[in-house]
């Protein structure tokens, strides 16, 4: 399946893409190269391989969640840019008059 150098253009303006002259022809073929490859891999009988997300083993990565001692109020301001009263002092968002 060709794509036409106005498949292109059109493309392009959907992207907010400025594309020269030559840009428009080169891409017009590899995108018609890029559809020829996808026709053959659609013509490929794959009616015996079952659906698959992965061909990786699946395996899980996270650490058993198990509750802990909590952490002291001086453990968690210990790297507090800024403090007061024992809690986290961030900078005002809102101003009310």
């Amino acid at each position: 399946m060709a794509i036409s150098r106005e498949e292109v253009e059109h493309i392009a303006e959907l992207a907010k893409l400025a594309l020269t002259e030559e840009e428009k022809t080169l891409y017009a073929e590899q995108l018609s190269a890029i559809l020829e490859y996808f026709r053959q891999l659609q013509e490929v009988d794959t009616s015996g391989i079952p659906p698959t997300a992965t061909v990786l083993p699946i395996r899980n990565v996270f650490r058993p969640d198990e509750p802990g001692e909590p952490m002291s109020r001086e453990e968690l301001l210990r790297n507090a840019p800024a403090q007061a009263d024992g809690c986290f002092q961030v900078q005002p968002i809102l101003e009310f008059d």
